[in-house]
């Protein structure tokens, strides 16, 4: 068994007068960080290799001089941002994200508490520099804490504790593979005919959200009024997060704990919110939010996540006979295939060309939609209709013969 990392984001329960500690450690977080850009983007300029190192030496011995206040607050908070400066820099060169930025205050507030001076007890949390600060649930894992961040989200605070813990293998009674394909106009459809349909938060409380907005615009900036306006938009944003998160979280959960292997698309989220038309309705689903999810929690259940190509035209083909339609447009939600005469859910037809996908990943070659039992023929017979597949499968169901609609000849 191995040990594996896992973070517990818990709210607090702090008085004002520790949310002014908080803030106040925010700010010596803030401060030094800028203050390392500041010498290091002075260094490039004139020509200098900046050494980080001796960045840190040269503040700590001059901060109590610049600084005063900056004794009030743990040592961490001043000390932890040169190391998030070196992973800034990391990636930058790397060119995995641009050169670093400063940071503003109210903007991603947070501040560093290394193990050996955070403890947890029950419904409290140990701070340094302040004391006992209630919190509103227990830590959920056991085991060695390594680290806690106390961060601000929507004038809440939140402190994350970091806890290594052991790798316990989770026992999935059914080993059978699932493409899952992601929409708007359901949130996922499986390939067993199951879909999972989003409440779309961000849609629902547009209308509320504009209305904030033009609040906050019409107040006097730097007045307090604006601040409390603010505020009530910042936690009606936090309210939409949070409800897409526990939709997103219950979907990933229940694909691990259901299926071993999981056959899902690499998406272009990137360039599917350059499309005006579409933009919204993209984000208010969340499908990175959903991969990053599913990536960790398959880690988490022993299950093997499969990612198609990004260009892996998983609407375009039939999932009966692999005919491919190249004038396959987002209108069309019903799949025609012009070689076997296969109409079926568009959604539902990629979810089943993901499933054929992950099966040759896995060398396991099988029937994909089940032959209709022969009642079922003859019934269809007796009635005189065609079968078809249903437009908008129902959200239960175990294979795609039970979402068999009926329609007239």
């Amino acid at each position: 068994m191995q040990k594996i990392i896992r973070a517990h984001s818990i709210r607090l329960n702090s008085t004002p007068s520790q949310e002014t500690f908080f803030k106040k450690a925010c700010g010596c977080a803030r401060v030094s960080y800028n203050w390392i850009l500041d010498n290091y983007q002075y260094q490039l300029d004139q020509g200098k290799k900046p050494d980080l190192f001796e960045l840190k030496r040269e503040f700590n011995k001059m901060k109590r001089d610049l600084y005063p206040w900056i004794s009030e607050s743990p040592k961490d908070a001043n000390l932890q941002p040169f190391t998030h400066f070196q992973n800034a820099i990391n990636r930058f060169f790397k060119k995995q994200s641009g050169f670093p930025v400063y940071k503003k205050r109210g903007k991603k507030d947070s501040f560093y508490i290394s193990n050996d001076k955070f403890k947890i007890d029950n419904l409290k949390a140990y701070i340094p520099k302040l004391g006992w600060v209630k919190i509103t649930e227990r830590l959920r894992f056991s085991g060695k804490i390594l680290k806690a961040v106390v961060r601000r989200k929507s004038n809440y605070w939140f402190v994350v504790v970091s806890v290594e813990t052991l790798d316990l293998p989770n026992k999935i009674e059914n080993q059978d593979i699932v493409g899952v394909d992601l929409g708007i106009k359901a949130l996922a459809t499986l390939s067993n005919g199951d879909q999972f349909l989003s409440s779309k938060p961000l849609r629902s409380k547009l209308e509320k959200l504009k209305q904030l907005h033009r609040i906050v615009s019409r107040r006097s900036k730097g007045g307090s009024n604006r601040k409390r306006a603010i505020v009530r938009l910042s936690k009606l944003y936090y309210v939409i997060s949070c409800i897409r998160k526990d939709i997103l979280n219950k979907l990933t959960t229940h694909l691990c704990k259901n299926f071993k292997y999981i056959a899902i698309e690499d998406l272009n989220v990137a360039g599917m919110l350059k499309n005006h038309k579409l933009a919204l309705s993209v984000s208010d689903l969340g499908f990175g939010e959903f991969r990053r999810q599913l990536e960790y929690k398959s880690k988490m259940f022993g299950n093997e996540l499969i990612i198609a190509d990004r260009f892996y035209p998983s609407s375009k083909l039939c999932s009966r006979c692999g005919w491919k339609k190249d004038d396959l447009t987002l209108s069309d939600r019903v799949f025609s295939c012009k070689e076997c005469g296969l109409e079926i859910d568009r959604d539902l037809n990629a979810s089943l060309n993901l499933k054929n996908y992950g099966l040759n990943k896995l060398n396991k070659l099988r029937e994909v939609i089940p032959e209709v039992t022969l009642g079922e023929r003859k019934a269809l017979a007796y009635n005189g209709v065609s079968e078809t597949i249903f437009d908008e499968p129902r959200i239960s169901g175990s294979n795609v013969s039970d979402h068999i609609c009926l329609s007239r000849k």
